[in-house]
């Protein structure tokens, strides 16, 4: 018999069997092996099934047992869901009955007047066992694994929105006041002054302001969409038409299904979506037309952004280096959602799912919430009637 580390383990073996002489012709033909075990025998079902709580090696069982079978035995290792080899011998089991136990889980069978190759079937065994235990182990810590930097990626991802925030306050409060003042202080040097140097130092001291004044609004707003707090809706409009004046790529946003209240983080989410989405398009995608459709029907919030242009390679998403599409799927995943991403000769589509109900809870529909005909006029390029302002700025001076 072929060398094998079990070969030298003492091993911890269930006998189920009713022969008390049968048992011994396998106790000699164990130790005609030369392996080292511990054998229990039993042939009743209320002490295998207590003996089945303990660890064993390996069980070998008769087919026919008083009031029951061997596959008897085997069912209940099954229902305890245990990878544990269980070698069927029998003097009286038909080929069908041996095909049967097999496609039920048996390791292997034996006759009972061919015992010669019990225990290279019995290492055999255990060792394939012993594998599968090993895989399941590490499919368990693998998926451990992955939950872990899934969480890690919620984590970051929430702590750089946070981060973002909190310098979108300090340049909104501290740079925005500071640049706000001084602005006022030239219109007040200006309005005091005749001396014409003067005036044209003041006017361009004033258009750098100015300059400094909207920079610092774009990067404010990159940093924490100030539009937001209008609502989703009104926030994918406004970003559609900045990106259509940008681009000069026709973009059209569809609503479907009433507004409510939607969880927090969830908002952010769809925007940054949209956001990756349409810069995508703008890299790479050479489309002339981009439909954005936001819909919150059957409890779940959905966001499709579609183009026309030439789509995704197949190789494209899997570059090394390409985090644009798995960053928003972790994105997605730290509110429950997930993201699907569709390409073709027709184009791409990116479509945002997130559950609103049963994940987050029943929300109520705000009927009175007016969102300035947001929903209910949508020009070209997807800006609400007469919204042509910047709502994230500090203000006309």
């Amino acid at each position: 018999m072929p060398t094998s580390p079990l070969a030298e383990r003492c091993l911890r073996l269930l006998h189920i069997e009713d022969s008390d002489l049968d048992h011994q012709l396998i106790l000699a033909q164990l130790q005609r092996a030369g392996l080292r075990f511990e054998v229990t025998r039993m042939d009743t079902l209320p002490d295998i099934e207590a003996a089945l709580e303990r660890p064993w090696d390996a069980v070998i069982s008769d087919y026919n047992l008083p009031g029951f079978s061997g596959l008897v035995v085997l069912d209940m290792i099954k229902q305890r869901q245990r990878v544990l080899p269980f070698v069927l011998v029998s003097g009286e089991i038909g080929e069908d009955t041996a095909v049967a136990a097999m496609r039920t889980g048996a390791s292997d069978y034996l006759l009972k007047n061919n015992l010669a190759r019990l225990a290279p079937a019995l290492l055999h065994a255990i060792e394939s066992c012993e594998a599968q235990r090993a895989r399941q182990e590490a499919d368990r810590e693998l998926l451990k694994s992955k939950q872990q930097l899934h969480e890690l990626a919620g984590h970051l991802q929430t702590s750089v929105e946070m981060e973002r925030a909190a310098i979108a306050r300090e340049i909104h409060d501290d740079v925005g006041g500071s640049l706000t003042a001084l602005k006022f202080d030239l219109a007040w040097i200006a309005r005091h002054s005749g001396d014409a140097d003067v005036q044209q130092r003041v006017q361009s001291a004033l258009e750098t302001v100015t300059s400094a004044i909207e920079s610092s609004q774009r990067i404010m707003h990159n940093l924490r969409p100030a539009i937001l707090e209008q609502g989703l809706l009104a926030a994918v409009q406004w970003l559609a038409a900045r990106f259509e004046r940008r681009t000069g790529i026709t973009t059209v946003v569809r609503h479907i299904g009433e507004q409510f209240q939607l969880p927090a983080g969830v908002p952010l989410v769809a925007y940054r979506c949209a956001q990756e989405a349409l810069t995508n398009v703008s890299k790479h995608a050479d489309a002339t037309k981009v439909e954005v459709e936001l819909s919150m029907e059957g409890g779940v919030l959905t966001l499709e952004i579609k183009d026309n242009g030439h789509g995704v390679a197949p190789g494209d998403l899997s570059k090394a280096r390409s985090f644009g599409i798995r960053g928003l799927r972790e994105r997605a995943a730290t509110v429950g959602g997930w993201v699907d991403l569709s390409s073709g000769a027709q184009g791409t589509a990116l479509i945002l799912s997130v559950p609103l109900r049963g994940m987050f809870g029943t929300f109520d529909f705000d009927e009175d919430e007016d969102d300035g005909g947001a929903a209910r006029a949508v020009e070209k390029g997807g800006m609400p009637a007469g919204a042509a302002h910047d709502p994230s700025s500090w203000g006309d001076l």
